[in-house]
């Protein structure tokens, strides 16, 4: 198959490999990765033609644009052998058209001078047409790849340009232009990175159980799928009486007609419901689903301890049964009670698998700790398969992004393992004790210790907190 440049953006390196395989399938295109770096913006992948190279990168959010890829090379000379060896076929479709050449040199940089020497370097190309700067029936771009701190750039590519991406939508969805936010807003490039890697599309129900101001269903509504949501805490929903809302958000994109709905719920008590069956978990009695998506970033339970609905054990009946006579009563605020984060990333597990549709995704985030003792396990649930693992880095701790595919109930083996994993009530236990993650962060991350100074004080010294 042909052969076409994509340059990427050197930002969330481990994201842009799973969004291009995501947007192939979106898309129906067959795509083979013939080079691909996490230290270079510049990726070589097979296509059948230009257009499935436009219906692939027309969303892509971590992508600048692709181009028809002419010739690669090492050095000036080798870019310029293999452009005469392998675009010839190419020439005739641009013999005679307006055209222009521009330059994208990543970390490195080229004099005025230098610049025209380069471009004239490919008069060879025999085109006749005329050069027109502003739109060009062809735009040709050399790009150079420089190593940091070399004069000389290591690999060099031409290729024609075929189509932008969408990362525009970073800009419109900016959360400093957005209306109403909150302090745990999640980005706007990632959570429509999210949205990409999820699937959300036209004819689509997306979900979020952890709604917060509603910046996944917007970035889902973007690309098209009807959204709703829940949280637990119903002012975030409700927002302020100005009309800085959740609802006032989708107003502002103009996306209500992709906005269902939302209601007040944690994920143990939702409304939400899939089509459950008999207890044990087997191939011939799998539940099916009627969503087409989750998406979602549950609290990590840091600014304070999780909790669900519901009354602590040992605090007597008749807090039950003053909550039972009140729970009609305008600004009630029902009880909570502590809740575990391994626990709810079990939940939030079994929810997609007895909601989702045969093939319908999960994207979800989950913190991570850096290079210490405690690291959370990438959750699983044999109704579900990981399609990928994406990783953005802080300091002493990051998070992932797990994106899970449901899997069709014919392919799933006989198991005896339960749907739903009944827990011990947690009862007066801290908020840390349910959440080790929550603890290490307030104890402050520890490296982990070399070898030789696992005990002593110099290995006491030699930890960072």
């Amino acid at each position: 198959m042909p052969e076409y440049l994509m340059r990427l953006v050197q930002v969330h390196e481990s994201f842009r490999k799973a969004e291009l395989q995501a947007l192939a399938e979106l898309a129906g295109v067959d795509m083979e990765f013939v080079s691909y770096s996490e230290d270079s913006p510049f990726c070589i992948i097979s296509l059948a033609s230009p257009a499935a190279a436009r219906a692939l990168i027309t969303r892509s959010i971590l992508s600048q644009a692709i181009y028809e890829l002419w010739g690669h090379g090492s050095s000036l000379p080798a870019l310029h052998a293999s452009v005469l060896a392998t675009s010839p076929p190419h020439w005739p479709s641009c013999a005679t058209t307006s055209f222009r050449f521009t330059l994208d040199s990543y970390r490195g940089s080229r004099s005025t001078a230098s610049q025209t020497t380069l471009i004239e370097s490919f008069s060879y190309l025999p085109f006749t047409g005329p050069i027109q700067m502003r739109n060009p029936t062809h735009s040709f771009r050399i790009f150079e790849d420089y190593a940091l701190g070399e004069k000389e750039p290591r690999y060099l590519y031409l290729g024609r340009f075929i189509a932008d991406s969408g990362r525009q939508a970073k800009t419109t969805y900016d959360l400093k232009k957005r209306s109403y936010i909150s302090t745990t807003s999640m980005d706007a490039e990632l959570a429509l990175v999210t949205a990409n890697l999820s699937l959300a599309g036209p004819g689509k129900l997306f979900y979020d159980p952890f709604m917060g101001t509603g910046g996944f269903p917007v970035a889902a509504a973007h690309f098209g799928a009807v959204t709703l949501g829940s949280d637990i805490d119903g002012r975030s929903i409700r927002g302020k009486e100005d009309g800085k809302n959740v609802l006032g958000n989708f107003k502002q994109y103009n996306l209500t007609d992709h906005y269902l709905d939302s209601f007040v719920s944690d994920l143990t008590n939702s409304p939400v419901r899939g089509c459950l069956g008999p207890s044990p978990l087997s191939a011939g009695n799998a539940p099916g689903g009627w969503l087409d998506g989750i998406i979602c970033d549950p609290p990590y339970g840091v600014r304070e301890g999780l909790k669900v609905l519901g009354i602590k054990e040992g605090r007597g009946e008749w807090r039950k049964e003053m909550h039972l006579d009140r729970w009609q009563d305008e600004g009630y605020i029902p009880p909570k009670r502590p809740y575990s984060f391994e626990a709810m990333l079990d939940d939030i597990m079994h929810f997609a698998a007895v909601t989702l549709v045969e093939g319908g995704r999960l994207g979800m985030w989950m913190p991570s700790a850096n290079d210490q003792d405690i690291e959370l396990d990438v959750p699983t649930h044999p109704f579900l398969e990981v399609v990928s693992v994406c990783v953005q880095p802080f300091n002493k701790w990051s998070r992932k992004l797990l994106t899970y595919r449901r899997l069709p109930s014919n392919s799933i083996l006989t198991s005896t393992t339960p749907w739903i994993k009944r827990r011990e009530d947690p009862g007066l236990v801290h908020a840390n004790d349910l959440n080790s993650f929550r603890k290490k962060y307030f104890e402050g991350f520890r490296e982990k210790e070399p070898e030789a100074m696992s005990s002593g004080p110099l290995a006491e010294d030699a930890a960072s907190t």
